[in-house]
C-alpha cells in the first residue's frame, strides 16, 4: 500500500505542475479527490489492511490528501492570478479614445418661458424676489385686505393644511414680504407655483404659474404700467406686436 501510495503522490505533483488553467486544476482535483478519485477509493480499501496496520495506513493516506489539497490551493491562486491578468490586458481601456458625452435632458418648456421672461424684466430694472409656496392665512389673505369674511375668498378654492397654513393661491404674498423689509423705491418680479383647487380640464389646473410685478415709487401712474407692458410685449413678442388694455373686476382690489 504505500508504494501504491508513493505512485499516486508522485503522478498528483507531477500533473498539478503541469496544469497551466484552472480548469485543468479542477480536472486533477476530480481525479484525485472527487467522490471517485484515486485517493477516495484508497481509503475505501481500508478495510483490505490488516487491522494492525490500519491506523498507519488511514494517517498516510489522510496525509497525502492534505499535500494534494495544498497543492491544488496553490496551483490555483496562481493560474487564477495569471488568467485574470490576461483577462485584464485582452479587455484594457484605451484612455486615448474620446469620452462619451453624457445624456441630460433639457429644460422644461415653462421653465424656459419663465427664465425667458425674467431676464427680460431684470434688464428693465426689476429685480427678482421669491416666497414660499407653503404660506400663513395671514400673507396670503389678510395682509392683502382679505379679512375672514370677506366675500373674495369664495373666488379661490383654497388647499388649507390647517386653520393658519395653505398653499398659497397667488403670488401677492411676496409684495407684503417685500415691502415689509424694503423701503421704496422698490421695483420687483416675483414669479413662482400656485394652487387652487379647482377642476382639471384643458385650460385649468390646480398647479398654475405666475409672474407678478411691483412697483412702488413717488410719481409713478398708469402710463408707468403701460409703458411697462408696451415695452415687456414687444420684447417677449416681437417689435411689432400690438396689445389692447382693457378694465376688469378683482373684488380684493377694491378701490383700485
Amino acid at each position: 500500500m504505500k508504494e501504491q501510495i508513493d505512485v499516486i503522490r508522485k503522478s498528483a505533483i507531477a500533473e498539478i505542475d503541469k496544469a497551466s488553467t484552472s480548469r485543468e486544476v479542477e480536472e486533477i482535483r476530480v481525479k484525485y479527490l472527487g467522490r471517485s478519485g484515486q485517493i477516495t477509493l484508497l481509503l475505501r480499501e481500508i478495510s483490505k489492511v490488516p487491522e494492525a496496520e490500519r491506523p498507519r495506513f488511514g494517517q498516510s493516506v489522510n496525509l497525502l490528501k492534505n499535500e494534494i489539497n495544498t497543492a491544488l490551493e496553490e496551483k490555483i491562486a496562481i493560474v487564477s492570478s495569471k488568467e485574470e491578468e490576461e483577462r485584464l490586458r485582452s479587455t484594457a481601456l484605451d484612455v486615448t479614445l474620446p469620452g462619451r458625452m453624457p445624456l441630460i435632458g433639457k429644460k422644461h418648456i415653462i421653465t424656459q418661458t419663465i427664465e425667458e421672461m425674467l431676464e427680460i424684466l431684470s434688464y428693465m430694472g426689476f429685480s427678482i424676489e421669491y416666497g414660499p409656496e407653503v404660506e400663513t392665512d395671514y400673507y396670503n389673505f389678510e395682509a392683502l385686505n382679505f379679512p375672514p369674511d370677506h366675500p373674495a375668498r369664495d373666488m379661490q378654492d383654497t388647499f388649507f393644511i390647517n386653520d393658519t397654513l395653505l398653499l398659497r393661491t397667488h403670488t401677492s404674498p411676496t409684495q407684503i414680504r417685500v415691502m415689509e423689509k424694503k423701503k421704496p423705491p422698490v421695483r420687483v418680479a416675483m414669479p413662482g407655483k400656485c394652487f387652487r383647487n379647482e377642476a382639471i380640464n384643458p385650460r385649468s389646473h390646480i398647479v398654475f404659474h405666475q409672474i407678478e410685478g411691483l412697483y412702488v415709487d413717488e410719481g409713478v401712474t398708469f402710463a408707468d404700467l403701460k409703458g411697462t407692458l408696451d415695452a415687456f410685449l414687444r420684447s417677449y413678442f416681437g417689435k411689432e406686436t400690438k396689445f389692447k388694455l382693457r378694465p376688469s373686476f378683482f373684488p380684493f382690489t377694491e378701490p383700485s
